[in-house]
């Protein structure tokens, strides 16, 4: 079954909760939609429409999971070289897709070696946080930010990517970390600097010379805050499905 249950903060009792399309945080006893799931909302263009339709149905769904896998294990394998883990071309990450524990692939070996060029280049001077999740209450959405950390007396908040392309609803899921950071316990000696934020693009072929890109954002909340209001005219009261299953079946 496609579903995925994770504790992602035992202090504050945050459960992630991922279904087929669909994700949630669990706080206590009440769920909240992801920010990656609200920015989703937001209206794709003609381009993607395109795509799309070139594409066919199953085949752009095949692309998405492949990719989401490939996001997938090279985000653990980052977070590893993040705490000092010294990574071999034959460790194994989880492919959710397969269900199954696999060797990174060429292509996703190269996006971490061109985060380490990335690292070396921008030297953080401290890591605040590594896949860092939080829920905000009052507006009612939860996420995972994927680094934090301190450069020149500046917070950023820097969120992986091994896409080609940077989409609007990109911006808008790292607009709403900068919101969501003031949910999350930092030390009290950086609780106050000046907040910046980024998308970083690993193994991006595009560049001739440094194989990744580094784009700042600017801040979009007000616009992620939109796409939540059609999140919410589409979802409405709509809570994770909840259903009780036998754990064996025999005849």
């Amino acid at each position: 079954m496609k579903y995925q249950i994770r504790k992602v903060d035992e202090a504050k009792g945050i459960v992630q909760i991922t279904t087929t399309d669909e994700r949630w945080y669990q706080l206590g006893d009440k769920f909240y939609p992801s920010s990656t799931w609200i920015a989703d909302h937001y209206p794709k263009g003609i381009g993607f429409y395109k795509w799309l339709a070139d594409k066919g149905w199953n085949e752009a769904e095949a692309i998405k999971n492949a990719a989401g896998d490939k996001g997938s294990k090279v985000h653990h394998a980052i977070e590893d070289l993040l705490k000092g883990k010294e990574l071999k071309m034959d460790d194994k990450y989880y492919n959710e897709t397969l269900e199954k524990d696999e060797e990174l692939t060429p292509e996703e070996w190269h996006c971490v070696m061109t985060f380490k060029e990335w690292h070396e280049e921008f030297k953080p001077e401290k890591v605040l946080g590594i896949e860092v999740s939080g829920v905000e209450p009052s507006i009612g959405f939860g996420g995972t930010i994927d680094f934090i950390c301190l450069k020149d007396g500046e917070i950023w908040i820097i969120d992986f990517k091994t896409s080609a392309n940077i989409w609007k609803s990109h911006e808008l899921q790292v607009s709403s970390y900068k919101k969501l950071l003031t949910c999350i316990e930092l030390p009290k000696e950086v609780a106050l600097k000046q907040v910046r934020i980024a998308i970083l693009q690993l193994g991006y072929t595009r560049n001739k010379t440094k194989q990744f890109k580094f784009t700042e954002i600017e801040d979009k909340f007000p616009l992620f805050l939109h796409a939540k209001a059609i999140w919410e005219e589409e979802n409405g009261d709509k809570q994770p499905s909840q259903k009780e299953y036998p754990l064996k079946i025999q005849l």
